[in-house]
């Protein structure tokens, strides 16, 4: 991982385990997998490139075609981008449906490092 994307793990990390999470990175190609209490989630991460459209549609297909056969209902999946105008619009074009039956979450990472649910 190089550049902005680690930028954006690693704010993303912080944040994930200031909320109680245990927090690995770049394990079983994902970028980070976090547990707390039971649960899991496992996210690609996409930071600031020349082409957010195509990077964040190729983080979509990574994240379809990551997920095992099983349907563990204690894991969700997210997407962890920059939180700018073309990276939210990119990701923001998968339907909400779609994303709700990957139970998918856009985490969006701010400059400063803070990180909010989109």
């Amino acid at each position: 991982m190089r550049g902005d994307e680690a930028v954006v793990v690693t704010a993303f990390g912080t944040w994930l385990e200031s909320r109680g999470w245990s927090v690995e990175v770049e394990r079983d190609h994902w970028d980070v997998i976090a547990s707390r209490r039971g649960e899991t989630i496992r996210c690609e991460a996409k930071g600031r490139t020349s082409e957010p459209g195509l990077d964040i549609h190729t983080a979509y297909g990574q994240i379809i075609c990551r997920q095992d056969e099983t349907d563990d209902r204690a894991t969700s999946y997210g997407l962890v981008i920059r939180d700018e105008p073309k990276s939210l619009r990119a990701a923001l074009r998968a339907p909400a449906r779609l994303r709700t039956l990957l139970r998918l979450t856009i985490y969006a990472v701010a400059d400063d490092g803070s990180v909010r649910i989109v």
